[in-house]
């Protein structure tokens, strides 16, 4: 890694320095950076436990827990300055004990965390908002037995690099993530990259036996919620499209209670909802990029071009949320026509209501 000295026109290289040589511990320093920039690690994880020892019968201890979009358990190890010889048969173990965790269990862990290190936030909310606002009840975590392992270290020596790549052919979901700590000067850098699998090469890895999971997949019986919300999205989305506008022109029917539709602009986000007695439209202000457009966003003038009233479902420090609902009996298909009605004519007010903002805040949409 280097530095670029503009003036000078030259590149001056950083020195690779040990964690041990900066005084940096595993516990006290990287595990607490992973556990406060999990995306770091190059993707949305939400770290639910540090230090878990919820293991009957031993008294290991895993680093990190934490959960994928896809609602898989993550384990999370960090070895600072060497893997060690024996981490993959630690974490295997560990993944092992985990498999069992059911969802009540997992929510229980997490809200422990929560009280300890974040008081008065509560688990299901977060999940809830984690998952991009699909309702607790409806979120399935740590399905099967496919828990993904990390590994985090400076070096990774023979054996580990091995064994996790056999592992992975065996449809294991392991990464090591080399940790490399850089300094000029007084300042100190860190640099995080995956060597197993090799990035580019690791979608076609997961991906080799895509089809018999898809196979398999098919196989499963599909409640029947879901069943009705594809057969409902099935037949709205082409009317969508008839209405030639400027959002959800990809979208495709799907089992899940919501489509949505991610702005060009970061951090601002609309979702059309269809549950068993409401529909809705939200618009949502996530992360730290979307809050803080929020920041400048004129609620109160939005809301006065709408007809239909706008709720404030927002959730501090994560996500702001203008909702626009209607009661309905969405399940019964002889509803359909006026859901999709409801949802054409008021997104296209919503549209109309935004532009203005959109353009003020040099919003791309």
């Amino acid at each position: 890694m280097y530095q670029i000295d503009q003036k000078m026109n030259r590149i001056e290289p950083l020195q690779v320095m040990r964690f041990s040589e900066l005084g940096f511990r595993e516990r006290e320093h990287l595990q607490e950076w992973l556990a406060a920039n999990p995306e770091a690690l190059g993707e949305e994880l939400l770290i639910i436990q540090k230090e878990f020892d919820g293991f009957e019968d031993t008294r290991e201890r895993l680093d990190l827990l934490a959960l994928d979009k896809d609602g898989g358990l993550v384990l999370i190890e960090n070895k600072l300055d060497d893997s060690g010889r024996d981490v993959v048969w630690q974490a295997l173990k560990y993944a092992s004990y985990c498999s069992s965790l059911s969802k009540r269990q997992i929510v229980h862990v997490y809200q422990q965390y929560l009280d300890r290190h974040s008081p008065g936030e509560d688990a299901e909310q977060n999940l809830t908002d984690f998952f991009d606002g699909v309702e607790y009840q409806e979120l399935t975590l740590n399905a099967g037995y496919d828990q993904r392992i990390i590994f985090v270290a400076a070096n990774f020596r023979k054996e580990v690099t091995s064994t996790a790549l056999w592992l992975l052919n065996h449809k294991v979901r392991i990464q090591c993530i080399k940790a490399t700590p850089y300094a000029m000067g007084d300042h100190v850098f860190l640099s995080l990259d995956q060597i197993v699998p090799i990035k580019e090469a690791e979608e076609y890895i997961i991906g080799m036996s895509d089809k018999a999971d898809e196979e398999r997949e098919e196989q499963k019986a599909v409640p029947n919620r879901q069943k009705v919300r594809y057969k409902f999205w099935e037949q709205f989305i082409p009317k969508l499209r008839e209405a030639e506008l400027p959002v959800f022109g990809s979208a495709q029917p799907t089992l899940l209670s919501y489509l949505k539709h991610d702005l060009k602009t970061r951090g601002l986000r609309m979702k059309l909802e269809f549950k068993q007695s409401e529909i809705s439209i939200r618009v949502i202000f996530h992360g730290k990029a979307g809050l803080g457009l929020y920041q400048r966003f004129d609620q109160e003038q939005f809301e006065q071009t709408l007809s239909a009233p706008v709720a404030d479902k927002s959730t501090p420090g994560k996500a702001a949320r203008m909702v626009i609902s209607h009661q309905i009996k969405g399940f019964s298909e002889e509803n359909w026509p006026a859901c999709n009605q409801w949802l054409i004519d008021n997104l296209k007010e919503v549209l109309v209501a935004l532009k203005p903002q959109m353009d003020a805040l040099d919003i791309e949409h």
